[in-house]
């Protein structure tokens, strides 16, 4: 059996498995939760919080603390001493190295063997198995995958132990069948001067059969966009005739899709959309037709939400498991994971559009977001008001960044947007009352905020200098991989080192 076909048949068995969890979604977490709570009883954290004598949900919600990475990280320190057995009871000899979005200083996420293989590695091969099980008879493993990971040196801390970003991570340990057809070679694909690493992408892939794309959407524009300058093409079919799939995750999609459309103007090319960090693999878009994410249920996560009308971090009363979660209500993750982080709240925040099964669009971060004036602009809102006014504008967003313009004298507040356009709009005061009017359909909140003009003025907007936003990135050492730009801030910091930078 030719091995393309032999992959289509092994990988297709496990959507047995996600049905089963999409049918028993409650008798799956509470199986993973009981997996995890016995490993946990032979850790130092779980003989503090009496693990083994917990029975039930309820009791691990009264009696375990919720954590950030902020009161983790003095045992996280002890890991990196090569102290073992604290939050996980099998070694932890990787960690991978993870600025975050908002805050500067570098986080260690600990991971371990088997949160590589039963939920990374796992995540990966599901996602192949949606794409076969909803497009028959692929043929994607006749040609090459090219997947743009993080800039990447594995560095060492001890003899046997080591971290770097999740991909450099997941690159080293790669899988068999995932290292088959992938480019680019390990030597391009794990430095970290990403303005010589996209030049050596394009020149090392432009002769080879691209089959799957792999990345965050706005570096992956980068390369394609210098694969055709390279070869002097207008479309990425012209240089890669059987390019198909794009999987990409780390940013809403929305605002890039356009452009993607632009470069393979073909309706059957296709995008799937992950949600993966290095704290975890979590959703997956099962289903081309739905802007949607699945949430896994079995790769060794347990889930639990936090309602953001109620959040307070890890000071936060009300948290409940996902029987509870309702729809449309916007939500803070919070996860246990077999790489031994308990009760950690991610930071992001999501809203589930569907419980038979549990699907879910994320919606922003905990700390991404504007409530200067009570208006709770979340990311989700500010992603499809610019998506509406591009639309009606005709025009391409590349990056962006907004922060309030706080009240002052007796003057009315409002919100400054900085916005690099890849082609900037025929009249930026017509874009600004699209994006304004977009807002206040989008967000009842904001509307009544910006009544009468009396608590929030309409939206200031600012056209960026091409490449502002990558200059950033590069002052604060984040140029590539999953760095990104916040795309809100509840304060003026960010917006000032832009502006600085402008």
């Amino acid at each position: 059996m030719p091995f393309n076909s032999l992959f289509s048949w092994l990988i297709k068995k496990r959507i047995h498995q996600i049905d089963l969890f999409k049918k028993y979604p409650i008798d799956v977490q509470q199986e993973v939760f009981h997996q995890l709570l016995d490993h946990g009883s032979k850790t130092e954290w779980g003989r503090i919080f009496h693990f083994a004598q917990i029975e039930s949900y309820a009791d691990f919600n009264q009696n375990v603390p919720l954590t950030n990475y902020e009161s983790l990280e003095p045992y996280i320190k002890r890991l990196l001493n090569n102290e073992q057995n604290l939050l996980w009871d099998t070694d932890i000899k990787w960690f991978a190295k993870s600025s975050g979005t908002m805050v500067a200083r570098s986080k260690f996420i600990p991971v371990s063997k088997e949160s590589l293989e039963e939920c990374h590695y796992k995540g990966g091969k599901d996602l192949l198995s949606l794409y076969y099980n909803q497009i028959p008879d692929r043929k994607l493993y006749k040609g090459k995958h090219l997947i743009l990971g993080g800039s990447a040196e594995i560095n060492y801390l001890t003899s046997d132990s080591y971290f770097g970003d999740l991909s450099a991570i997941i690159l080293k340990n790669m899988p068999w069948w995932a290292e088959l057809r992938r480019t680019p070679a390990k030597e391009i694909a794990l430095m970290s001067d990403w303005e010589e690493k996209i030049e050596k992408l394009a020149h090392s892939t432009i002769n080879q059969d691209i089959y799957i794309l792999a990345g965050v959407p706005s570096w992956t524009l980068i390369l394609c966009n210098r694969v055709l300058e390279i070869t002097g093409k207008k479309q990425l079919r012209e240089v890669w005739p059987n390019l198909e799939l794009f999987m990409h995750g780390g940013v809403n999609f929305e605002p890039y899709r356009e452009q993607f459309r632009q470069l393979i103007p073909f309706e059957d090319m296709n995008y799937v959309e992950t949600y993966n960090a290095s704290e975890g693999f979590f959703g997956i878009q099962d289903d081309f037709q739905i802007n949607e994410l699945l949430l896994m249920l079995d790769y060794g996560v347990f889930f639990e939400f936090i309602p953001m009308s109620s959040f307070a971090g890890i000071e936060s009363k009300k948290v409940i498991a996902l029987e509870d979660v309702e729809l449309g209500v916007n939500y803070a993750l919070v996860i246990s994971t077999n790489g031994g982080l308990w009760r950690y709240i991610i930071g992001d925040t999501i809203r589930f559009t569907n419980k038979t099964p549990y699907r879910f669009k994320i919606t922003g971060r905990t700390k991404s977001f504007i409530n200067a004036f009570g208006e709770e602009l979340v990311v989700e809102n500010a992603e499809e008001a610019i998506a509406a006014a591009c639309q009606q504008t005709n025009t391409r967003v590349l990056e962006y960044s907004a922060a309030p313009i706080y009240m002052e004298n007796g003057k009315s507040g409002g919100h400054e947007w900085l916005i690099e356009f890849a082609d900037d709009p025929p009249d930026l005061t017509t874009f600004s009352f699209i994006l304004d009017c977009e807002l206040k359909h989008l967000n009842s909140d904001y509307e009544a905020k910006r009544t009468g003009d009396l608590s929030v003025k309409p939206p200031h907007v600012r056209i960026a200098r091409k490449g502002l936003f990558e200059a950033w990135l590069k002052s604060k050492g984040k140029l590539g991989g999953q760095h990104k730009v916040p795309r809100l801030s509840n304060d003026r910091i960010l917006m000032d080192e832009l502006l600085f930078l402008q």
